[in-house]
């Protein structure tokens, strides 16, 4: 007879039952991040120029530095988060800067600008410190915020916030119609931007406790479950604050955004398609109220559907400029540096940098992006669906979802689909807010998945199991 006696480990982090962190399937992914923007910018001074831009070391250094630090951070404090958002959103990043460059070098934008403002400033170096300064939030976001569910403790605080920062604009003159700007000085904001994340914590943390009060149903008809009346009072709230904004500040990207949310969020807590019926009937009931006696709303909406007409045409060409773009691209575009997109004016580094994509890289490269935002979606989605606790799945598939819907309607207004609203693409376009709020939402995340990812901790050892003596036959 041998005895052998039976022990528990030590109360820590076991790594090899977890999934394996992924940091090295990361760093080699975020080499091609780099890799391909700065080959784009020198096929940008070749085709511009006939020689290599004599910024493209400075160029890629900056940007390896950038994603370097990145890659650094999250090793360090977010090991098992998802290996791809940061590579996806650095690609994006990267991708955006060389378009931006390569719009600063048209002559025909150089001449209008000094024409309409008397001097002309290139976008590229401030969208580079933009991006610098995004990433150092994203950096500041995964050192503090340890554990993503701290952020449930601020659901009212961050309506409060939100709602206070949606207002302001109406305070400051409007551009180009609508007034989704804050001035301050040589600083200009685009607060609806960071609105989005603030939503989504005051969503995830509100529908969270009344999910199930929501998911009730009192009656069915033609074979959906209708909610009671008295739980009809949340979305109709949001719906007469997205009308609001769309009201006050003619922005209809914002009210699409605000209240799109809320109604996939609504949606994935209580698994009902009846509120996604409700929502679209009252998005589209409100939409079509308000462009009836608002003269900007209807300007878009007649844009949209008559973009070559003389009357379209005498106020802006930019729609038919863009649309015309997307048509010469064909399958395969112009090349980088080769078409003409700048005759789009000074939106075409912001509110059209896509039509840009569709003219010089055609259907193929418009394909390719429009394929990294929706992996940034579906990793986001995945990110739910692993996570572990209710608070932060809503949270996940929230700003995910805020994402798609910004992609989706600055996509679907530069192609025709939807109105113009004016909103910038993520990561691609010129814009402080946006690069800022983008790189905060993707830090976010990022810290959801190390959360969901990270191995659990062994069980703490039972004094009455490490006495017990297992005796074997031999």
């Amino acid at each position: 007879m041998s005895s052998n006696l039976t022990t528990t480990g030590s109360n820590t982090t076991v790594s090899s039952g977890g999934l394996p962190s992924r940091r090295n399937t990361e760093l080699a992914l975020l080499v091609f991040a780099v890799l391909i923007p700065v080959f784009a910018y020198a096929n940008v001074g070749l085709a511009m120029d006939d020689r290599l831009p004599s910024g493209m070391l400075g160029y890629g250094f900056g940007l390896a530095l950038l994603a370097g630090v990145g890659h650094l951070v999250v090793r360090r404090w977010a090991p098992y988060a998802d290996p791809l958002l940061l590579p996806l959103a650095t690609l994006l990043n990267g991708i955006g800067l060389v378009i931006i460059w390569r719009l600063d070098q048209s002559e025909r934008l150089q001449t209008r600008a000094k024409l309409l403002f008397g001097a002309f400033s290139p976008d590229a170096p401030n969208q580079l410190m933009y991006s610098a300064i995004g990433l150092a939030l994203f950096v500041a976001i995964l050192v503090v915020l340890k554990d993503h569910r701290v952020l449930q403790r601020y659901t009212y605080i961050s309506m409060a916030v939100g709602l206070v920062l949606l207002v302001l604009p109406v305070f400051f003159p409007a551009r180009n119609g609508a007034k989704i700007w804050v001035s301050l000085g040589p600083l200009n904001l685009q607060p609806g931007e960071f609105v989005k994340i603030l939503i989504a914590v005051f969503f995830a943390g509100y529908l969270m406790v009344k999910r199930d009060a929501l998911a009730l149903a009192s009656r069915r008809f033609m074979g959906l479950y209708l909610p009671r009346g008295r739980d009809l009072g949340p979305i109709l709230v949001v719906w007469a604050l997205s009308l609001m904004i769309l009201v006050f500040e003619t922005d209809l990207g914002t009210s699409l955004l605000f209240f799109g949310l809320f109604v996939i969020m609504l949606y994935v807590a209580t698994e009902r398609t009846s509120w996604i019926v409700f929502g679209l009937l009252l998005s589209a009931g409100g939409a079509a109220a308000v462009a009836t006696f608002e003269p900007h709303v209807q300007d878009r909406v007649q844009a949209w559907l008559h973009p070559f007409a003389k009357e379209t045409m005498a106020q802006s060409d930019q729609i038919a400029q863009s649309l015309w773009a997307f048509g010469s691209g064909g399958v395969l575009g112009s090349g980088w540096g080769q078409g003409n997109s700048d005759l789009i004016g000074f939106a075409a580094n912001s509110d059209f940098i896509l039509a840009t994509v569709g003219e010089e890289l055609g259907l193929t490269g418009t394909m390719a992006i429009l394929i990294l935002y929706g992996l940034i979606v579906e990793r986001g989605v995945r990110i739910s669906l692993a996570a572990r606790d209710p608070f932060g799945k809503l949270l996940a598939v929230g700003l995910s979802g805020a994402f798609g819907l910004q992609v989706f309607v600055v996509a679907g207004g530069v192609m025709g689909l939807i109105p113009l609203t004016g909103m910038t693409m993520p990561f691609l376009a010129s814009g402080g807010s946006s690069v800022l709020a983008n790189w905060a939402l993707i830090g976010i995340l990022i810290r959801i998945s190390d959360t969901a990812r990270r191995p659990a901790p062994a069980p703490a050892p039972s004094p009455d199991a490490e006495m017990t003596q297992v005796v074997r036959p031999s």
